[in-house]
């Protein structure tokens, strides 16, 4: 018999998991999965509300009656809401690959979203639907399905240079042919960003993945001189997709509301129309700021957003 979701035979539930022989622990209920071994209570205890063992300890609520097809509830892990599949997503309907295997892992709550071409999996993780070739960068794919090639991207001549005379790195490849790639970088935060004729400088260690539509190039941060730190940033213009990448949730600052500073290690990316200078804290050197020696903030005025990540990064203390 086929391993899927059926009516619970307890009634307690909506849903109870059948591997194809037995009953299991694994429930759904009300928009919730859960664990809630058979003989709980029993379909006749009478009046009370069932509660779903989940794995966050709290109960899923009362019944609300079945239905004739059986739709598996999963929590949807990124945004708190819960969603409906279909049973035949989780074991049965892929031909029994988790046949005889249960557990949090298995149960649909992990797998695979499809709702959207290019979204997050989670938030460290970005899938993406290849139609169109994109650009990512180098060592970020962590797997894929389909026939997709992976091939390397310079950037032309100009470009490498700008790389090698700036140190601004962007190593990026070129992603194309059918299936599902899915992209991280040392499980930092995965920010997905869509650009309707707009321009956006990154630092360039932010950048994940962007979409070919949008022309890039290093450019030097305006108002940064080689002896305030040399800064260069990657801009990115046009109409498409780019996501980037923080060290923890970002805070977002309007730029227009107030004087606006940043420290250099801590910004990840600015709307390219705001205007930057570069402020030195000679005496607060010790107190703004990791770096050692001077400390150096990127000053924001104009109509535009600035995006700063919860940590600067790695420092080295050169005083010995």
């Amino acid at each position: 018999m086929t391993a899927e979701w059926r009516p619970d035979p307890e009634g307690q539930y909506e849903y109870r998991w059948w591997d194809g022989q037995n009953w299991t622990d694994q429930v759904a209920h009300q928009g919730q999965v859960g664990v809630a071994p058979m003989g709980r209570g029993g379909a006749g205890s009478g009046g009370g509300q069932p509660g779903v063992e989940q794995a966050g300890g709290q109960p899923a609520g009362g019944q609300d009656g079945g239905s004739a097809e059986p739709q598996a509830a999963v929590v949807d892990q990124v945004g708190g809401q819960p969603q409906q599949q279909s049973a035949q997503a989780y074991g049965g309907g892929r031909g029994g690959a988790f046949q005889g295997i249960t557990g949090d892992l298995v149960d649909g709550r992990y797998g695979e979203r499809e709702a959207q071409p290019i979204a997050n999996q989670n938030a460290k993780l970005l899938r993406v639907r290849v139609g169109q070739p994109f650009m990512a960068r180098q060592g970020s794919m962590v797997a894929y399905q389909g026939n997709v090639d992976f091939a390397f991207e310079g950037g032309g001549a100009s470009k490498f240079i700008k790389k090698a005379l700036t140190g601004e790195g962007l190593p990026l490849m070129k992603v194309q042919g059918q299936g599902d790639v899915f992209l991280a970088d040392l499980a930092y935060d995965v920010h997905l960003l869509q650009m309707n004729n707009a321009g956006l400088s990154v630092s360039g260690k932010n950048v994940l993945a962007f979409s070919t539509s949008l022309d890039w190039n290093i450019e030097r941060v305006k108002g940064a001189s080689i002896a305030a730190g040399g800064l260069f940033n990657t801009t990115l213009r046009g109409t498409g997709w780019v996501a980037i990448t923080t060290d923890g949730p970002p805070v977002v600052l309007n730029a227009a509301e107030a004087p606006t500073f940043a420290d250099t290690n801590a910004v990840v990316a600015w709307s390219a129309n705001l205007q930057t200078t570069i402020k030195s804290s000679f005496k607060a050197a010790a107190l703004i700021g990791r770096g050692s020696g001077e400390a150096f903030q990127v000053a924001f005025q104009g109509q535009g957003f600035v995006i700063i990540q919860p940590s600067e990064g790695f420092t080295f203390n050169t005083t010995g």
